[in-house]
């Protein structure tokens, strides 16, 4: 994998065979992706992540944890019910009542639902602004916060409308982790499996052997599973930014994910990690069905999600309507859904599959 720049080496370095890889975790990446360029850096605590910022955007449950500073902010209510139009334009309104140009920096600083709303924001703002994201959970972290997708759900659908606008800046502090809940942290993990799923085999080997402390997020392991997982996110990107190739391979679970999602009205009973891992356990279904997805893979794979308490089953959701939403799937191409698939671990292609195999792969996963 190919970064543009890095301010030292990172190195990986073999220790004891409770712990045999380590990284060296940089200061700061720089990620160039098309016309834009961002920089990605990492710091030990939080007291200087909100620093030159001129607008700062939390939820109510982020706002409590940095104090005010003099700095104009919005708070939205937390939740992915709340990812809607209204609550950008609140923002874009109060932007224009403070008089903030289009070299102002507009910071978001929370989860993927205000990364990606923030992100929006100041993608339409003056037809952009500067932007800081501060994530705040590991979902946001790894994956949302990071390559440029923003957006807002639109009639039930998940980032339905939206743009692609890379943040000016990435402030990462993986210290914020132990500020979540048990649920909210693995909820991230879901993505940080899926990156050690798709490249990262010392990744996946950190997640199978360490459990106890990736669970307990001991800070020398947490450091190095969000580095990692960053890496893979940032390479892929460089590479593919507006998902035209590799990048739609991000997407591992989330077709199935998202649409359990919409069924259920974001009602809180699965998270989004929580359904994207349901999503991955039918993608592997899925290409076993196909004849393409190795035995040994899938059972590896699963067993991996179930170890970290994930469910692969969905009882009591209507797999018809599972469907059914899956047609509003914005991935979709010449009015066909596209499954991102996998051999075995490395190994992934994306293509469409008949409705009543989906169907099939869907009952089963009920």
């Amino acid at each position: 994998m190919a970064f543009s720049r890095v301010s030292k080496l990172a190195c990986i370095l073999p220790l004891s065979s409770t712990n045999r890889y380590t990284v060296h975790m940089v200061d700061e990446i720089r990620l160039r992706a098309g016309e834009f360029t961002t920089l990605v850096r990492f710091y030990k605590t939080k007291e200087a992540l909100l620093e030159g910022t001129d607008f700062q955007v939390f939820d109510t449950n982020t706002a409590v944890l940095f104090s005010e500073a003099g700095v104009p902010r919005h708070v939205w209510p937390a939740g992915e019910a709340h990812k809607t139009w209204p609550q950008v334009e609140a923002v874009l309104g109060q932007a224009l009542d403070l008089g903030l140009a289009r070299d102002s920096t507009i910071a978001g600083i929370g989860g993927g639902v205000v990364t990606d709303m923030t992100a929006f924001a100041a993608s339409l703002y003056m037809r952009g602004c500067r932007l800081v994201l501060v994530p705040t959970t590991l979902l946001a972290m790894v994956d949302a916060a990071l390559g440029g997708k923003t957006g807002v759900d639109y009639r039930g659908y998940k980032n339905l409308v939206g743009s692609f606008y890379p943040a000016h800046e990435l402030r990462i502090c993986p210290a914020l982790l132990t500020t979540l809940s048990d649920r909210e942290y693995r909820s991230g993990l879901a993505e940080v499996i899926k990156h050690a799923f798709l490249v990262d085999f010392h990744l996946l080997e950190l997640l199978e052997t360490r459990r106890d402390a990736v669970l307990a997020r001991d800070s020398s392991v947490l450091e190095e599973l969000v580095f990692r997982a960053v890496m893979v996110k940032v390479g892929v990107v460089e590479r593919d930014l507006r998902e035209t190739g590799e990048r739609a391979f991000l997407n591992l679970g989330h077709t199935f994910g998202h649409a359990l999602e919409a069924v259920l009205g974001f009602d809180g009973s699965w998270t989004h990690g929580e359904a994207v891992c349901w999503g991955m356990g039918r993608a592997l279904d899925l290409g076993v069905t196909l004849g393409k997805t190795d035995l040994a893979w899938r059972k590896r794979a699963s067993a991996l999600m179930e170890a970290y308490g994930f469910r692969l089953q969905a009882p009591g959701a209507d797999s018809e309507a599972i469907l059914a939403a899956m047609k509003k799937d914005k991935k979709k191409k010449g009015g066909l859904v596209r499954f991102v698939l996998q051999e075995s671990q490395g190994k992934t292609w994306q293509q469409p599959v008949e409705d009543e195999v989906v169907l099939g792969c869907l009952e089963r996963g009920l």
